[in-house]
C-alpha cells in the first residue's frame, strides 16, 4: 500500500477563546502543496507573517507550546498540531487571526473532527520517514522525567504519569498506531490541579478557561469560599467537589485514564515540531511541554546529522588494525613527532578510516596554548593528509617506493577543539578517478560522534628517486 504525503481537500475554520488570553480568534486549516509541512500565518498582523511550526522556533513552554518567527508568535499550538499529525496529515497552512490557538473543549477532538470533514487526501509524493535505528534518550533526573525512543516498524507512544496525588496516582496510556488516534486519544482533555488553578486565576491567567474545557483535579480539602470565588470567575451558579471522584463540578471523564491520554496527545503535538514523520516507539515518563520540546530537539539534531551524511565511522577500537604503526612506517616517510597516524582500521580502494590518539605528551602542547592545550588545526589537516597518503599509495603495488605530495587544500573547516585524551578518527574518500597520479579526496576528522574538522585535499603520487 502506498504511503503518500497528505493534505486536506478544502479549507475549514473554527473559532473560540484562547485558554490564557481569553481572546476570541478564528483558525483556518488550508490545503498545502507537497513538502510544505506545518505553517501558521498571522492574518491579523501587517504582511501576514508566516511561522514555521518547527522545534527551532519554540520560544516558550511555560503554559503550552509557543513558536515565534518573523516578529510574530502563536501560542498553545500543541492540540491543533496533535490532531494534524495524529490524522497523518503532512502539509497544511494554518491561518489564525490572533496570538493563541482556541482551547475549545480542551482536547484535540474539535480540530480532528474538522480536519476529517475537510477530507484528507493523498498527494503525489511519498512520505520521507525518519526511522529510529538506535536508542535515543533524554532525562531530567531531578524531576523524574525520562524519555526513550527505540526502533519499531510503526510510530507508537507510551506515557507514564506519577504525580503521587490522592486523586491522580500512576496512570499509563499508549497508542500503537495513529489509526486509532481519533477514537482513543483526541477526546482527552487537558487537566489541572485545583491549587495550580487558584494560582493561575489569581495571576490573571486562564482567562479563557471554564469548567468544561479542563479536568480540574482536587486532591486537598477546599473551602466553600474558594469554590464560590471560582464559580464567579467561571461564570457558574455554583461549583462542587464529589469527594470520591476528586473532580471539580463532578465532571464525567471520557476515559478512565484521561489525564495520561492527554499527556500522550500533547506529546504527539510537540513531537510534530520535529517536522519529519517518525517510525519508532517512544516511552515517556512524566512528560511536559518543556521536556517534550527538548526531546524533540535532540531527535531533530540526530536527523539533521544523519541526513547531512556527516556521521562518524562505526569502528571497533578493540579490533586488530588493518595496518599497524610498524606497517605505516614502511608506507609513509614521516617519523615521530611528525607521524600523526597511529593505525588504520579499515581501507578499500576508495576509503580509509584511521586513528590518532591525542595525548598530553605531544610535543606541540609545550608551546601551543600550554595552559589550555589544544591541538593545532594545521596538524589535524596534516594528520588527515597522512591518512589520505596511505589511501592514495594503496593504488600502487609498491607503496614503499612512492611518496604523496599535497597540492591543494580547499574548504577547510574547524568545528570544535581537539584536546589531550581525544581519539581522532579520520575518514577519507577518493571523490574522483586518479588521473596522472593526482587524487581528490574528501577528508573528515571526528572525536566520538562529532565532526571536528573537514577539508577537500588534492595529492599527487610521485616515485621516489
Amino acid at each position: 500500500m502506498s504511503d503518500k504525503q497528505k493534505t486536506i481537500k478544502k479549507a475549514v475554520s473554527i473559532s473560540g477563546k484562547g485558554l490564557h488570553t481569553g481572546k476570541e480568534c478564528k483558525i483556518t486549516f488550508n490545503p498545502a502543496e507537497v513538502d510544505f509541512g506545518y505553517k501558521f500565518q498571522r492574518t491579523d498582523l501587517e504582511n501576514k507573517p508566516i511561522i514555521n511550526a518547527i522545534v527551532e522556533n519554540v520560544t516558550d513552554t511555560s503554559r503550552g507550546t509557543t513558536i515565534s518567527e518573523n516578529g510574530a508568535s502563536v501560542s498553545t499550538i500543541e492540540h491543533a498540531l496533535s490532531a494534524i499529525y495524529g490524522l497523518g496529515i503532512d502539509n497544511v497552512l494554518i491561518e489564525i487571526d490572533g496570538v493563541e490557538v482556541p482551547i475549545l473543549d480542551g482536547s484535540s477532538y474539535p480540530f480532528a473532527k474538522l480536519l476529517i470533514e475537510a477530507e484528507i487526501v493523498e498527494q503525489d509524493k511519498d512520505k520521507e520517514y525518519f526511522e529510529i535505528t538506535s536508542n535515543i534518550s533524554y532525562s531530567k533526573e531531578a524531576d523524574g522525567v525520562e524519555y526513550l525512543a527505540v526502533q519499531d516498524q510503526n510510530y507508537s507512544l507510551n506515557v507514564l504519569l506519577d504525580y503521587k496525588s490522592t486523586v491522580l496516582t500512576s496512570q499509563y496510556a499508549s497508542i500503537n498506531s495513529m489509526d486509532s488516534y481519533f477514537e482513543n486519544i483526541s477526546k482527552s482533555r487537558t487537566f489541572v490541579f485545583l491549587h495550580e488553578l487558584e494560582f493561575l486565576v489569581k495571576n490573571g491567567l486562564v482567562k479563557g478557561g471554564d469548567v468544561n474545557n479542563a479536568i480540574v483535579l482536587v486532591d486537598n480539602k477546599v473551602s466553600k469560599e474558594t469554590l464560590d470565588e471560582l464559580a464567579v470567575f467561571f461564570n457558574q451558579p455554583k461549583l462542587e467537589v464529589v469527594p470520591e471522584k476528586g473532580v471539580l463540578n463532578n465532571l464525567e471523564l471520557n476515559y478512565a485514564n484521561e489525564p495520561a491520554r492527554h499527556k500522550l496527545l500533547d506529546l504527539i503535538g510537540d513531537l510534530a515540531l520535529i517536522g519529519v514523520p517518525l517510525r519508532g516507539r517512544i516511552f515517556a515518563r512524566k512528560p511536559g511541554h518543556a521536556s517534550n520540546v527538548e526531546f524533540a530537539r535532540k531527535i531533530k539534531k540526530i536527523i539533521k546529522k544523519e541526513r547531512s551524511g556527516v556521521f562518524a565511522p562505526k569502528i571497533d577500537f578493540n579490533a586488530e588494525p588493518f595496518i599497524d604503526i610498524n606497517q605505516i612506517k614502511k608506507i609513509l616517510p614521516h617519523r615521530p613527532p611528525f607521524l600523526l597516524v597511529d593505525k588504520v582500521m579499515k581501507m578499500d580502494e576508495t576509503t580509509v578510516v584511521a586513528i590518532k590518539n591525542v595525548t598530553m605528551n605531544e610535543p606541540f602542547f609545550v608551546g601551543h596554548f600550554p595552559q589550555e592545550p589544544v591541538m593545532p588545526g594545521v596538524l589535524i589537516i596534516e594528520a588527515m593528509a597522512q591518512a589520505g597518503g596511505i589511501l592514495v599509495l594503496n593504488s600502487v603495488p609498491d607503496p614503499e617506493n612512492y611518496s604523496t605530495y599535497f597540492m591543494k587544500i580547499d574548504n577547510a573547516k574547524f568545528k570544535r577543539k581537539v584536546v589531550p585524551g581525544d581519539t581522532l578518527v579520520f575518514k577519507l574518500e577518493i571523490i574522483g578517478p586518479i588521473r596522472r597520479g593526482i587524487a581528490m579526496m574528501k577528508a573528515q576528522a571526528f572525536v566520538g560522534d562529532n565532526i571536528v574538522s573537514e577539508a577537500e585535499l588534492m595529492a599527487q603520487i610521485s616515485k621516489n628517486k
